[in-house]
């Protein structure tokens, strides 16, 4: 017992997973006492996987050391990655070089026998995308085809089900989802069709980013140049399936980019995360079944039924399947929004399709490898790591959103993480105490610890704050606002310390104060 009271702290997320595992079961109308009986079984199962950790444990408190990177590096496969061909490109006009319209998006093989492809039935296309390896691409990776599996597949009550497109891209680096948007809009709303037929879907809402004024002008000229077409609506592409496609457009809220947020402002109320459960897939939009999935998501789907699942997961390694677009920015020559293989290395990446980092390799400081809201890496582990949703993992990052955000030597690294501590201060919708409370407190330690006006005691205590937020919160910004904070932390610290160091030599009394 006291063994596994000393790992809970660091254990308590994979506690919490009986709930969560129960709670879905129910949702999904699993028998109450076989529920309970999995859920008990899995619970014992975590508490020895507890209890084996404990005596492998580090004595540190922070847990700030990042794993050998010898260890991972020999665990790579030997196969290459990446060098992506034009001919296995999805998305074919992300620069914008041809017509964004129907008829040029016909040309480019958009809308090609749709309506044989409707007609093979949702089962058919939830199949495929599952054979194809299909995960999320809006950050969180779920396999794609076992989430829209979730819907019901008869309205026992009369409700009807919805598919809603979340466009609502915020996240600082991010914009691969833009340039859809803006370039290539008919693979978006025919990918809508697709997925809303797997699902048994009466309706589409994409909610566009309220920024994106531009970019919902040409997506909504695409959804009428559909209807005019008889693509979509009543008889869609003359399937016999009846479809509708809306545009909504937000505000400028990014915690509208949580799933239940985005349900509630589409339904006209404040953008605030619901509890879980019940899940979207029972209770969504205007209390139907609902599924949010994220525009890149959605935008592959026809090429793969087109195409072939096996023709999709060719690429990238086993659980990481497919293309990818790459948003590069920061300290790079040539910034871009690339498509390419999933588990291209990183170095690879940038100097592929970038041009390299700004003043050479050896210039680079750091990498933060999926947007804001994951864990930054530093150079000794870009050498060699993958793009993908596992090879990242096992560094203790994320591939996230995919927006790759370079520093180099010049950067202020304590200044980018507190700029994004403020951002997630700023954004939070203050309905968890930990996350209102909490993200202000790390804006506010960052400032300080910025300047150096801290005590080298304050490191372990800013860690525990971003574990005492991190999973204790609605919805995952918490989580967001947590990770970036113990990256610095688990790779920087020697630089927050020089720093405290130099303030505390030259005024004693800042380190007391």
């Amino acid at each position: 017992k006291q063994t596994i009271k000393q790992t809970t702290k660091q254990n308590r997320r994979f506690l919490y997973t009986p709930l969560l595992v129960a709670s879905t079961m129910r949702a999904l109308g699993v028998n109450d006492r076989l529920t309970v009986g999995i859920s008990r079984s899995f619970h014992q199962s975590l508490v020895r996987f507890a209890t084996s950790n404990a005596a492998a444990a580090p004595a540190s408190s922070t847990a700030s050391q990042p794993p050998p990177v010898e260890a991972w590096r020999a665990s790579n496969q030997e196969r290459s990655f990446g060098g992506l061909k034009d001919a296995d490109r999805i998305f074919t006009n992300l620069y914008g070089q041809h017509d964004f319209r129907l008829q040029g998006a016909l040309k480019r093989g958009d809308w090609y026998r749709t309506k044989d492809l409707v007609q093979m039935g949702r089962d058919w296309i939830i199949n495929n995308i599952k054979a194809s390896g299909l995960r999320g691409r809006g950050g969180a990776g779920f396999p794609s085809g076992l989430k829209y599996s979730f819907m019901p597949k008869e309205s026992r009550d009369g409700r009807p089900s919805y598919l809603v497109i979340n466009a609502d891209e915020s996240e600082p680096g991010t914009c691969k989802d833009r340039e859809i948007l803006r370039n290539d809009p008919h693979k978006l709303v025919e990918g809508a069709l697709l997925v809303g037929r797997s699902m048994g879907a009466r309706a589409a809402y994409i909610y566009v980013r309220g920024e994106f004024i531009d970019e919902r002008k040409r997506l909504e000229e695409a959804v009428v140049e559909a209807y005019a077409q008889g693509l979509i609506g009543k008889n869609a592409s003359g399937s016999g399936y009846d479809f509708d496609v809306y545009v909504h457009f937000g505000a400028g809220a990014y915690i509208c980019g949580e799933e239940t947020a985005l349900i509630e402002s589409l339904e006209g109320k404040q953008g605030k995360p619901r509890l879980k459960p019940p899940f979207p897939a029972n209770i969504g939009l205007y209390g139907c079944p609902s599924t949010v999935t994220n525009v890149e998501t959605v935008a592959v789907v026809p090429t793969i039924l087109r195409r072939g699942p096996d023709w999709f997961a060719s690429f990238g390694r086993k659980n990481n399947a497919g293309t990818k677009l790459f948003c590069i920015s920061g300290h790079v020559n040539n910034p871009t929004t690339v498509e390419e293989e999933m588990s291209i290395p990183l170095k690879e990446l940038i100097d592929r399709h970038c041009g390299g980092v700004r003043g050479g390799w050896d210039n680079l400081l750091a990498v933060i490898p999926g947007g804001s809201s994951v864990p930054l890496l530093p150079k000794n582990i870009c050498e060699d790591v993958m793009m993908d949703f596992d090879a990242l993992r096992e560094v203790q990052s994320g591939l996230g959103t995919a927006a790759v955000i370079v520093m180099d030597k010049s950067t202020d690294v304590v200044s980018a993480i507190k700029r994004l501590a403020h951002f997630y201060k700023h954004e939070s919708c203050g309905q968890c105490t930990p996350c209102r409370e909490g993200t202000g407190w790390l804006w506010d330690i960052l400032a300080r610890m910025e300047v150096g006006n801290a005590r080298v005691e304050e490191i372990d205590m800013l860690w525990e704050l971003t574990k005492q937020i991190e999973g204790h919160t609605i919805c995952a910004l918490g989580d967001a606002a947590a990770w970036p904070v113990q990256g610095l932390i688990r790779h920087f610290r020697p630089e927050l310390e020089r720093r405290m160091g130099e303030v505390a030599q030259e005024m004693p009394l800042a380190s007391s104060g």
